[in-house]
């Protein structure tokens, strides 16, 4: 079963830069889509990026395109999410979360095509 843990959040200040982890146990991440979701107070969990498994295509939202940065590590079985000029509205818990075991599986950026979940890291970007 995958076991998903989140890493390197933080306070960051605006214009700054942040790298999160997300770190498996027992099972080789490449053969997983993962994806970064986050959830700001009062807000519903909305998807950030993803990466898929196979031709490693990425996706990410029109909020973070150009700033966010998703990679795998497979030396360290990981997978990153760099965030660069961050704004306050990135403010939030952010979640990476695992999809189905696949060779080729394209990634999707809805929560539904995600079964497993991470405990999140929060993201707090402020002057």
């Amino acid at each position: 079963q995958v076991q998903l843990v989140e890493s390197g959040g933080g306070l960051v200040q605006p214009g700054g830069s942040m790298r999160l982890s997300c770190a498996a146990s027992g099972v080789t991440l490449g053969y997983y889509p993962i994806g970064w979701f986050r959830q700001a107070p009062g807000k519903e969990r909305e998807g950030v990026s993803c990466i898929s498994t196979g031709t490693s295509t990425t996706y990410y939202a029109d909020s973070v395109k150009g700033r966010f940065t998703i990679a795998r590590d497979n030396a360290k079985n990981t997978v990153w999410l760099q965030m660069n000029s961050l704004k306050p509205e990135d403010t939030a818990i952010y979640y990476c979360a695992a999809g189905r075991r696949s060779l080729f599986s394209l990634c999707a950026l809805s929560s539904r095509d995600y079964n497993t979940w991470g405990q999140g890291t929060q993201v707090t970007v402020s002057s």
